[in-house]
């Protein structure tokens, strides 16, 4: 139940973030970006799990290490991507969380031309 401890924590910070608002802002958004920071160091040792996972059924099915590897890192680039743009909107920076985000479609492109053209090579073996 580490969901119910982190909703917790966040409805916590987020009542001292609404009372010091208005009074002290750089440290609502200090506040902000500490309990991203802790969020995101509580789950981390669960994505190492899902991970260890992947990587144990991509072998048992014989998936080639390069595009598992491929999927995962896009996987983490919209994750990371996704918190970095939030982090920046609680800052009430949202120009700075809009380019985040592009960057990383931009990235998630990139990473995904190898999956692209095994499908594509697929394609082409499949036609008469």
């Amino acid at each position: 139940m580490e969901i119910v401890q982190i909703v917790g924590l966040g409805f916590v910070v987020t009542l001292l973030i609404l009372i010091l608002r208005g009074q002290r802002p750089e440290i609502a958004v200090q506040l902000s970006i500490t309990l991203a920071t802790i969020i995101f160091l509580l789950v981390l040792a669960k994505i190492d799990v899902v991970l260890n996972l992947f990587r144990d059924l991509a072998e048992k099915a014989s998936v080639n290490q390069l595009y598992l590897n491929t999927i995962l890192k896009i996987i983490g680039i919209a994750y990371i991507t996704e918190f970095g743009a939030q982090v920046c909107r609680d800052a009430g920076e949202g120009a700075v969380a809009g380019k985040i985000e592009f960057a990383g479609k931009v990235l998630v492109m990139v990473m995904a031309i190898p999956i692209i053209a095994l499908v594509l090579e697929t394609i082409v073996k499949l036609l008469p």
